[in-house]
């Protein structure tokens, strides 16, 4: 068994500051969406993908991949939104095996009608703390994070809910 390759301090400290944010932002954007538009974070980026794909469709295999999310909590999500006349699920024209996501033009319009408050709150959350060279290098930071992850984890994964703790 190898030696634990225990973190720096300075590791220590930037792990608890990006854990802090990472545990801090969902819950900060969903209360956010709740209050103005009436929906979920997850309800509302599932949107906003559907919103900026050609012909506003999307095979649900690859929106799972999209918005990390598992194919089972994606379809629960679209079933509320089709619930909702937001968004329909379509035959895809490739695969005939495939189910296909499609935005509505009333999904549209609910994503034309939150996306100001939502940007405004991701500003103030994120933005409005850092300049336009801390904004580039957190991206070039974070690339190679999500990179691995992705690799780690694997968009496969993320297509099947975690087994249940009874």
């Amino acid at each position: 068994m190898s030696e634990a390759r225990w973190l720096t301090p300075g590791e220590m400290d930037t792990w608890l500051t990006l854990i802090a944010v990472a545990m801090q932002l969902p819950p900060a954007l969903d209360a956010q969406l709740r209050a103005d538009a009436g929906i979920t974070h997850f309800e509302y980026y599932v949107m906003a993908i559907l919103s900026e794909a050609p012909q506003r469709r999307m095979r649900l295999s690859d929106l799972a991949d999209r918005t990390n999310g598992t194919l089972s909590r994606l379809s629960h999500t679209i079933t509320k939104l089709v619930d909702r006349g937001w968004v329909t699920r379509e035959a895809s024209d490739e695969d005939a095996r495939a189910t296909v996501a499609r935005l509505t033009e009333q999904g549209w319009d609910k994503v034309v009608a939150t996306a100001p408050g939502h940007v405004e709150r991701v500003r103030r959350l994120i933005f409005d703390h850092v300049n336009a060279a801390d904004v580039a290098e957190l991206g070039r930071v974070l690339a190679p994070i999500r990179a691995a992850l992705d690799q780690e984890i694997g968009a496969a994964t993320r297509r099947e809910a975690p087994p249940r703790q009874r």
